[in-house]
């Protein structure tokens, strides 16, 4: 049985209870409660609660709590709200002196705290004494932990005092730049109106002497055409006028002479031409134009037939120089294509050892209305025609449904629907020319190889879009530097 003396009453009456501060965290909300039981016996109110969270989860929280009140004042944050604005670095700086002043009171009451409960221990003896014990290790722990926030308060105010002293060094730096490049500024500024005015200065004086020299000018012109008139009224203007009206008639008539003297040169060379394909055993037939075709006709009965010949048909340049071979244009029919415009068409027949050789009487001739249709098809960025295959790879197409040539800037296409037969861009392994073997209609044929090992024989609608299209062709050719001919052609 424990007596409590008056002494101990009265002492504890008088020493007051200093007040803790809200931030202390015990492991309980208050004190262990006691009552005198029968003989002035203390006893412990037993708790109606479960008890309080450990001395451990304790600690583990307020050390959550300081990691993350560390996060929201670590040196990133603070570096990111003094790059907002420099006035918050002294904010957070009288927040950290709030700190100390609100620091040093805590120590303070922990101190007095402490003292108190020394005294109690003193006094108090069994599980009371353990209860003060337990009380002062606790204020021991917050004291430790205070210590530590402490520290770190001061790691963060020195961190916040450099940055504040980077940001405001920063902020003279920014300054002085400013100040620089508005001086610079203003030197460009003043560079800038200095030239302007010497601009100016220099078309003033331009326009001065341009008016000056109009002035100029005019009273010369004005002295010329008075010196003009002068000599036109020191002349008869009649004797002038008949002689321009002489000139201009002798102009016209030396134009028609010339026309007529070209008319008579071109018939003598065909009757020329006619004469000696008479004493000869064969003759062509047909007109000597493009879009027409020549056929060797026999203008004897002694002339052997003509299955029974080797033919061979050649170009010869306009003053007969040079022979060029027509690779492929062996059949007793030809149909001149764009190339053989202003050339001679000859062809040679071999019969038992014997050649006889009959060349067109004129060159040939370009066909009416061609040259406007390929303009009007160049004005496209592509041109489509509608033919037929005849043949593929040398071999008789079955098929006779009508088919898409495209002859584009940069490509050939020939497709029939969605199906595409051939699509090639302009190479030299490219040939285009008008079909040189045996056909139904020679002067609507066209031979296209895309590529080696790939041919086509193909049949237009008429004899101007196939030679539209081998003009078309032949000059997107050229201008994707590939020369597009037939078979060993000299092009």
């Amino acid at each position: 049985m424990t007596k409590i003396s008056p002494e101990v009453e009265e002492m504890m009456q008088i020493e007051p209870v200093l007040a803790v501060s809200a931030d202390v965290s015990f492991s309980s909300n208050c004190f262990p409660k006691y009552k005198l039981g029968p003989d002035n016996q203390i006893v412990e109110v037993p708790k109606e609660d479960d008890r309080g969270p450990s001395l451990k989860e304790v600690v583990e929280r307020e050390t959550m709590q300081l990691s993350e009140q560390h996060k929201r004042l670590s040196v990133r944050d603070l570096a990111s709200k003094f790059d907002k604005n420099l006035a918050a670095a002294a904010k957070l700086a009288d927040e950290a002196k709030l700190r100390e002043v609100a620091s040093l009171e805590g120590h303070v009451l922990l101190k007095k705290l402490r003292d108190a409960l020394e005294s109690l221990r003193g006094r108090m003896t069994g599980r009371n004494k353990e209860d003060v014990e337990k009380a002062i290790s606790m204020v021991e722990a917050l004291a430790v932990k205070l210590t530590q926030k402490e520290g770190e308060l001061i790691q963060e105010k020195f961190e916040v005092k450099k940055l504040a002293n980077f940001l405001k060094q920063a902020s003279e730096d920014a300054k002085k730049l400013v100040n620089q490049e508005k001086s610079f500024a203003c030197a460009e500024i003043e560079s800038a109106r200095a030239v302007v005015q010497r601009f100016g200065e220099a078309l003033d004086e331009q326009e001065r002497t341009s008016e000056n020299s109009k002035t100029q000018d005019v009273e010369e012109l004005v002295e010329e055409v008075q010196e003009a008139r002068r000599i036109k009224r020191s002349h008869q203007p009649s004797k002038v006028i008949e002689m321009e009206l002489e000139l201009r008639a002798l102009r016209i008539q030396i134009r028609e002479k010339s026309i007529f003297s070209f008319k008579l040169q071109k018939e003598l060379a065909k009757s020329k031409r006619a004469e000696e394909n008479k004493s000869r055993l064969y003759a062509f037939d047909g007109s000597e134009t493009i879009g027409s075709c020549l056929r060797i006709l026999p203008c004897s009965d002694n002339a052997p037939h003509l299955s029974k010949c080797s033919i061979q048909w050649y170009r010869l340049s306009s003053d007969d120089s040079q022979e060029e071979i027509i690779l492929g244009a062996n059949k007793s029919i030809y149909a001149p294509e764009p190339f053989d415009v202003g050339r001679l068409i000859q062809a040679q027949i071999l019969s038992n050892g014997h050649k006889v050789t009959v060349t067109t009487a004129g060159h040939i001739d370009p066909a009416a209305g061609l040259q406007s249709y390929v303009d009007t098809l160049m004005r496209k960025s592509n041109s489509e025609f509608n033919v037929v295959i005849s043949q593929m790879n040398g071999q008789d197409y079955t098929s006779r449904s009508t088919h898409v040539f495209n002859v584009g800037k940069t490509r050939i296409k020939l497709c029939r629907g969605w199906i595409t037969k051939a699509r090639d861009i302009y190479s030299t392994s490219m040939q285009l020319c008008g079909f040189r073997g045996d056909a139904n209609a020679p002067a609507k044929a066209l031979f296209w190889q895309p590529r080696k090992g790939l041919s086509f024989v193909l049949t237009f609608e008429s004899e101007q879009e196939r030679n539209a299209a081998i003009i078309l062709a032949r000059k997107y050719a050229h201008d994707c530097n590939v020369t597009l001919a037939g078979p060993d052609d000299q092009a």
